[in-house]
This record gives C-alpha cells, structure tokens and sequence, in this order.
C-alpha cells in the first residue's frame, strides 16, 4: 500500500513538472520562464532548461538577468555534451560581459569546450586545431591563473593528436607500396613536429622505405637512391644510437652496401655492352653510308653517261646535211 501511494505521489509530482514546463514554454511571463528554466538547471535537467534559456536572450536583453541566461545555458549545452555550441556561448559572454567576475572561468569554459569536442584522431581535425588556438589564446590571456596550470598538458595531447593522424596517413603509402611517397610523407611529419615522439618509429619506416625504393629501382635511379638510401642510415645512427632505428639502419645499410658493389659491376658490364653495341651500330652506318655513297656514284655515273648519249644525237642531228634534191627522169 505504501509502495502505491508513494508510484501515485511521484506520478503527480512528475505531472506537475511536466505541466510547469509546457506552461512555461508557451508563456510570455519572462519572470516566470526564467524562474522554471533555473529550477530545471538547479536539478540538472538540461534540456528542459535550454529549452526555456532559448526562449529568454530576447526577453532579459539589458537587464541584469541576461549575463545569467548566457552563462546558465553555456553550462547546460557543456553537461548535455553540446561542446561547440557552448564553447561559443561561453566565448561571447566573455566578450559581451568584460566587466563580469566570471569573465575569467567563461574563457577558460570555452577552452575546455573545444578541447572536449576535439574528433578523434581518425576524423577531421579542425575541432583539434580550433581548440589548440582556443587554449593557447586563454595562456596569453591568463598566464598567471591557476587555470592555466593544465593548459599545456591539454595544448601537448591535442599536437599530438594532429602528429599521430599525419604519422597513420603517411603509413598508408607504405602498405601500399608506395615507397617514394612514402618518404615524402614522413619527412613532412617531422617538418610539421619537429619534437615529435615518434621520430623513432617515423625514421624506421623512412628507413625500410628507402631501402625498397633503392633495390627495386629502374637502371637509371638506381644509383642515386642507393646512395641517398646510405646517407640516411648514417643519419639515423648518428641521430638515434643504441635504438632501435639505429639498429636497423645498420642492417639495411650492410644489405645497400652489398648492392651497390654488385651494381657497379652490372653497371660495368651494361657500359661495354652499350659500348661494343654503339661501336657496331657505328661500322653499320658507317658501311650503309659507304655502300649508299657508291649506290649513288653508279647513279651518277649511268645518269651523266646517258646525258652524254643524248648529246651526241643531239648533236650529230644538227650536223648532218639534209639529202640531196631528186629529179624525176621524163620517159
């Protein structure tokens, strides 16, 4: 009997709740949709209260009341997980109200809203890097705030949410065999974040990468890539000792080393060969021009007999007289 007395009182309490807001949501009374939106906020109904917070910006403008609702409902949208939404409320209450105490926790609320509504790493990233901006303008603002303490620390695993997504894409070069690319890509990691944590790994795979790209070159690069593929291992050892990296770039330059000798040997031979070729390839032309040279003296030779011919009739037409004049003899 108990238990049904106290289902019928919560149902009734519910009602009536439910019965304030939807009175509040179609009133005009600002005094009484601010009352009912704060006592929703006091019992950490968060929607209910952005709800009436919504209707209110209008109603409270230039009254002592509008720093509240402005604040209030940036609080809501940050509990009920509306991190870019309140990150902006909270940013434009410390510049609408610079005059209010809570000008200070408003900026650092901003802050921390873009920081918590940073995307994961595997996502697009502007959230990442508008919160970097928004944190490291609060440390310019504030730098003697206690809240200032933890900025740094949020600054760091933002950068190296943006490191670790340009290190996974430029991995995907890699798999794919795309091993020129592959080096281009690693290389802008570093430029990017020059005190990256995973220079290690990074040289590792730029390492591998430009192994493969020196063994499995066409003739003509070889030489070149097996030679820059050298000098990297030497950087890395020089770099990175007694690591990993160091380690392998020891192995892979023992392995270039080895390919490079036998590449100068193949290269050797390739150039006699290409040597003895062009030296035939020459006494061929040279013999098809002799042979052409002769073709065309005979040529020559029957063309300016046959002009001579010609001549000769020509001229002995010209020189011999035309016959004698005949008479016919009368019978």
């Amino acid at each position: 009997m108990k238990k049904y007395i106290l289902g019928i009182f919560a149902v009734a309490v519910l009602a009536a709740c439910k019965s304030q807001q939807e009175k509040a949501l179609r009133s005009a009374d600002k005094n009484f949709i601010l009352k009912t939106a704060n006592e929703n906020f006091a019992k950490k109904k968060w929607k209910n209260a952005l709800a009436l917070y919504d209707r209110l910006p209008n109603l409270v403008a230039g009254t002592d009341d509008a720093p509240n609702v402005v604040f209030n409902s940036a609080y809501a949208n940050y509990y009920d997980k509306n991190y870019r939404l309140a990150g902006n409320q909270f940013k434009n209450f410390s510049v609408s109200f610079p005059q209010d105490s809570r000008k200070e926790e408003a900026a650092y609320m901003s802050a921390l809203c873009y920081y918590n509504g940073s995307m994961d790493y595997n996502l697009d990233q502007s959230s990442t890097e508008l919160a970097i901006n928004e944190l490291q303008e609060f440390i310019n603002n504030y730098p003697n705030s206690e809240r200032s303490k933890n900025i740094n620390t949020m600054i760091d695993e933002l950068s190296y949410k943006l490191e670790f997504k340009a290190y996974e894409n430029a991995k995907q070069y890699y798999k794919m065999g795309d091993y020129k690319s592959t080096s281009v890509a690693f290389e802008n990691v570093l430029e990017d974040f020059p005190s990256t944590k995973l220079r290690p790994k990074i040289y590792d795979y730029i390492l591998n990468a430009r192994y493969f790209l020196a063994m499995r070159s066409n003739f003509e690069l070889k030489d070149e890539r097996i030679d820059n593929a050298l000098a990297f291992t030497k950087q890395v050892e020089k770099e990175l000792p007694n690591s990993q990296a160091a380690k392998t770039a020891a192995d892979l330059r023992e392995k270039l080393e080895k390919e490079k000798k036998d590449f100068v040997i193949v290269k050797k031979q390739n150039d006699e060969r290409i040597a003895l070729l062009t030296a035939k390839q020459k006494r061929i032309a040279d013999k098809q021009a002799k042979d052409s040279k002769t073709e065309q003296q005979i040529k020559d030779q029957i063309s300016h007999e046959k002009q001579a011919m010609q001549i000769q009739r020509d001229s002995a037409a010209i020189n011999t007289p035309p016959p004698a004049a005949t008479f016919r003899i009368q019978r």
